[in-house]
């Protein structure tokens, strides 16, 4: 009698575990493996998805790579590229001297772009560009960057400091604008 009754409460203890892996894990499993599949199959996973090439074949000539040139110089041309935005980090804290009293400045710079191979370049000569904006932050005086004229002003006088050493520097000014994200004066 002994023996039926422990045979009794082990059979609930594998239908537990079979239950467990059947409505537990399982399910998780082919979750998994959909999304996986899924974000494959989408490109998002490296070596998945349709890359935009062309599966035409080639005839050997050597002409389709040169028509292939053309056409993404004529595209570059007719069209706008997408804006690339590029933080100078951390902020600027600079102070400066206001009717006898210690003021400070606090700016948050970014630079503006469309060619993606300049922020390669700002962040190269990010020495140089963070000394001369520092430069230029700390010349300022409160009564001139307190109005909307002076913080334009100095907003563009910082994008030529910018322009000007990486045209000095590379050969191409390559930033289209500066922003100050944060302004703060105390």
């Amino acid at each position: 009698m002994a023996e039926d009754e422990s045979t009794e409460k082990e059979k609930p203890k594998g239908s537990m575990v079979t239950k467990v892996l059947l409505f537990g894990v399982l399910p998780m499993m082919t979750a998994l493996i959909l999304v996986v599949g899924g974000l494959f199959v989408a490109g998002v996973l490296p070596g998945g998805g349709d890359k935009g090439g062309d599966h035409s074949e080639d005839d050997g000539d050597g002409e389709d790579e040169e028509g292939d040139e053309e056409d993404s110089d004529e595209e570059d041309d007719g069209e706008t590229q997408p804006a690339v935005y590029l933080p100078i980090d951390p902020a600027f804290v600079v102070n400066f001297a206001s009717q006898g009293k210690a003021r400070f400045l606090q700016i948050t710079v970014e630079v503006m772009t469309r060619d993606v191979t300049v922020p390669d370049k700002v962040i190269l000569h990010m020495p140089v560009i963070r000394n001369n904006l520092m430069l230029l932050f700390s010349n300022q005086t409160y009564d001139t960057v307190s109005t909307l004229e002076g913080k334009e002003s100095l907003r563009e006088e910082a994008l030529e400091v910018v322009q000007q050493i990486l045209e000095e520097e590379t050969g191409d000014p390559g930033v289209e604008a500066v922003y100050f994200t944060s302004f703060v004066m105390q």
